[in-house]
């Protein structure tokens, strides 16, 4: 058995997953495969670039406590596919951990399907959606998930985060996506993401669906916190949709400004950006043939997203859209 998922990149619509907004993520040439057999009353996997193996039994009770700390993924896969049988195998991937592209997310969907996993990509993504949660604790989206298991070859990935429709949007010809590191591993659990989302339902108590919410409704929370968050928000939502618009009409300095107002939305009033984000920010937006750029992910860490012409930037990875995750072979 080996089955393979991509990692993803969010080239605009952070922080409105949770609150059922909007999102533009693709599924990326960056993967994570498990190869390996069925058999036993435990999964047991192997990586070269992860530390120890992760080893867990097919009753898992508590993904959290299992060790070392990427095999919580497993666990928490585990807990929620209830596999009839075990697992022997070998994960390998060319995500790089902690750099925002969804490592973790990319290592679930692939052990599902290897597990045997049955239904669509989004029974897929909400499975392994449930499972993240188990295994860290952090109350996540389904964004990641869901590109991951929906990718289109070409396409990023529109996804209404209430109804959960995916509707493709193909990536003008004449630009690159490049994903460069900060140097800022990211560390999820150890963030404030929880916080942040407590805010936003602080935000939904007061004035409703954010989704839904305009800029006059923003304007009547007293909380300067709470109104900052339901501020960008709601602004970012706009912004996916003039980012669609935009990729539609071949507007590419267009979409560079969205991607750069959603930085600076992240940045003051989401706050999740850090120093060394907004300074390679700067430093790309201000490299000719950049169009714009960003943070992608949940920040705090991780990666800039930059959208260029092609072949101007020597630094980090040129990614390419690809289709979902996918048994190989049986």
């Amino acid at each position: 058995m080996l089955a393979t998922a991509p990692g993803r990149v969010n080239l605009i619509g952070d922080h409105t997953d949770y609150t059922g907004g909007l999102v533009l993520p693709m599924a990326i040439d960056l993967a994570t495969t498990v190869e390996g057999v069925p058999g036993g009353d435990e999964v047991r996997l192997t990586s070269e670039e992860l530390p120890g193996p992760a080893v867990v039994p097919l009753d898992v009770a508590e993904p959290q406590e299992c060790e070392p700390p990427w095999a919580r993924f497993v666990a928490g896969v585990v807990a929620v596919t209830t596999p009839a049988r075990g697992f022997t195998g070998v994960v390998s991937t060319t995500l790089p951990v902690g750099a925002g592209l969804s490592s973790s997310a990319a290592l679930e969907v692939a052990l599902a399907l290897a597990l045997g996993f049955e239904g669509s990509a989004l029974e897929l993504a909400l499975a392994c959606q449930r499972a993240e949660q188990l295994a860290s604790g952090v109350p996540c989206g389904v964004m990641d998930q869901l590109a991951s298991a929906a990718g289109v070859a070409g396409h990023a990935l529109l996804i209404d985060c209430t109804t959960l429709a995916v509707t493709p949007v193909p990536i003008p010809e004449d630009v690159e996506v490049v994903v460069v590191p900060s140097g800022d591993v990211r560390r999820l659990a150890e963030s404030a993401y929880a916080e942040r989302r407590a805010q936003c339902e602080a935000a939904i108590a007061l004035i409703g669906p954010l989704a839904q919410a305009t800029a006059q409704d923003v304007a009547t929370v007293a909380d300067p916190v709470v109104r900052a968050r339901a501020r960008h928000v709601v602004t970012e939502n706009r912004r996916v949709r003039d980012m669609v618009a935009a990729m539609a009409a071949g507007e590419v300095a267009a979409c560079g400004a969205l991607m750069v107002a959603s930085h600076e939305s992240l940045r003051v009033d989401f706050e999740v950006s850090t120093p060394r984000l907004d300074a390679l920010v700067a430093e790309l937006v201000a490299t000719p043939g950049v169009h714009g750029a960003r943070l992608t992910g949940a920040g705090f860490g991780g990666c800039v997203v930059a959208l260029t012409r092609p072949g101007t930037l020597r630094r980090g990875w040129r990614v390419q859209a690809v289709g979902g995750a996918e048994v190989v072979r049986w």
